[in-house]
């Protein structure tokens, strides 16, 4: 399972380190691409798998499905972890999340994939839902978890 919160930063050559605990779960392959709220996500080839096939199967004539499905598969790519547990990002992902060389880049588990997040963004986000933490809690409550 991966879980929990790392700082890293992107080399000159947008490779990022992946935390070790999570280098098992990547081994036999990744991919990244956009995340929702800004970030990337980075899932196992095998998660991948289970979610490319529920995007086939949403109705294509219903525009949103349309619109979520090219949304993350049109950002997609293969990636995989080099010898010294790092990935590369393509320059439009990282654009898309507001990474940059200078900057923090924060890699965050969510049981079965990766959030790659920008420092910055990562804090606002953060500090917004520790705000509403109980609100959310709540509106979950219905859904009876």
């Amino acid at each position: 399972m991966m879980i929990g919160e790392y700082q890293h930063k992107l080399d000159d050559k947008n490779r990022l380190a992946i935390p070790a605990k999570f280098r098992v779960d990547l081994k036999k392959g990744a991919v990244v691409t956009r995340g929702l709220d800004n970030c990337l996500t980075v899932y196992p080839l095998n998660e991948w798998k289970k979610l490319a096939d529920k995007l086939a199967a949403l109705p294509i004539s219903q525009g949103n499905s349309r619109a979520f499905a090219r949304f993350l598969l049109s950002g997609a790519a293969d990636v995989e972890i080099d010898g010294n547990g790092r990935i590369l990002l393509p320059d439009y992902l990282k654009s898309f999340a507001h990474l940059n060389s200078k900057d923090k880049v924060i890699v965050i588990g969510m049981q079965n994939r990766l959030e790659i997040w920008s420092e910055k963004d990562w804090d606002v986000y953060r500090k917004q839902t520790e705000k509403d933490s109980i609100k959310i809690a709540e509106e979950l409550e219905n859904l009876n978890i």
